[in-house]
C-alpha cells in the first residue's frame, strides 16, 4: 500500500486513547479502528481535519506517501 497512516503515533504522541478521540471528532470506534489500522480505502477531508484538529498536527503527521516496491528489485 502507498499511503501509510500513522494514526497510532500520533495518539500515543498525544496520549490519546481511542475511544476518547473517536467520541471527541464524532465517528464510531469502530471507524476510527479502521483509520487507525490502514484499511479505510477513503477517508473524508472533514474527519481528517476533526483528526488534526484534536490531536493538533498537519495531514502529514497523520498520512504518509510511501511508494510501492517492485518484488525482485
Amino acid at each position: 500500500m502507498s499511503i501509510i497512516v500513522n494514526l497510532d503515533v500520533m495518539m500515543a504522541k498525544r496520549k490519546k486513547r481511542a475511544g476518547d478521540l473517536a467520541n471527541e471528532i464524532g465517528i464510531t470506534g469502530a471507524n476510527l479502528s479502521i483509520l487507525k489500522n490502514s484499511k479505510a480505502k477513503a477517508i473524508r477531508f472533514s474527519t481528517l481535519e476533526a483528526l488534526c484538529k484534536a490531536l493538533e498536527c498537519q495531514p502529514g503527521d497523520i498520512l504518509e506517501y510511501q511508494e510501492d516496491e517492485e518484488d525482485g528489485k
